[in-house]
């Protein structure tokens, strides 16, 4: 039986874009969203391209070090909330880690990724399709979204989205989010996300916030060097790190 969650308190289509009125905004994040999934960029992403499996590399050493400076080592008891959790892919990872799976949720405005994500994972995990609006106030200890803000082009949507994530984080809760640094010119239907935006979003108290990953231009002309090589540009050359990892902790 399938533990799929829908959100009935939003009408019309499911997706974070539902707790805005506008409905051109609405229909412009579906599109995109289907069409680049469903089109031959996505090839470039694909698992096993080096330039993929080094990002994946760096991306999760950096994850373990804030995870682990911030809510402890210990991930068993921590209770999660994923908003636009795709396949899965992040509470999977924390999971590996020791993450319980039915202390963890994930949503999703897309029911066909939801599917997906609760065919990959292991059971116990509660998976919601539509925004996090109708999760349980103040009852997770990390709520994190990945990739999710620089999709949404309309600010009074972000700062909405970013409310309904900080009223279900607990008090001395945190907040992750996993971004864009800079903008796309190839891509229109993304925005960066700034450190300046973030830290208007999120009035919170203790800060963690760490660039990586080197742009993909970049990292896949690259592909082919040994692998210290872009470590190395990475380390020297901060302002060619397209990504950052951002972390808030929710005051009491």
């Amino acid at each position: 039986m399938s533990n799929i969650k829908p959100a009935p308190s939003v009408p019309g289509e499911h997706g974070v874009m539902d707790i805005h009125p506008d409905k051109a905004e609405q229909q412009r994040i579906q599109h995109a969203y289907r069409a680049w999934h469903g089109g031959a960029a996505l090839a470039r992403y694909a698992w096993h391209r080096p330039e993929i499996l080094q990002q994946e590399a760096s991306r999760s050493r950096a994850l373990a070090s804030l995870l682990s400076s911030t809510v402890g080592a210990d991930l068993s008891r921590l209770r999660v909330l994923d908003v636009g959790c795709g396949t899965g892919g992040f509470l999977r990872q924390l999971i590996d880690w020791g993450a319980h799976p039915c202390h963890l949720t994930g949503t999703e405005l897309q029911a066909d990724r939801l599917e997906q994500s609760r065919a990959r994972t292991a059971q116990g995990v509660t998976w919601r399709l539509g925004p996090p609006d109708s999760v349980p106030q103040a009852s997770y200890d990390l709520v994190s979204a990945q990739a999710v803000f620089s999709s949404i082009l309309d600010a009074a949507l972000r700062r909405e989205l970013a409310a309904q994530m900080w009223r279900a984080l607990r008090p001395g809760g945190w907040c992750l989010i996993f971004d864009f640094r800079y903008d796309n010119p190839r891509n229109r239907h993304v925005r960066k996300v700034t450190r300046g935006e973030l830290e208007r979003l999120w009035p919170g108290g203790q800060r963690r916030y760490r660039s990586l990953l080197l742009a993909p231009p970049i990292s896949r002309l690259l592909a082919g060097t040994p692998y210290l090589a872009c470590e190395l540009l990475a380390a020297v050359a901060p302002v060619l790190r397209s990504h950052f990892l951002y972390m808030v902790r929710k005051d009491a």
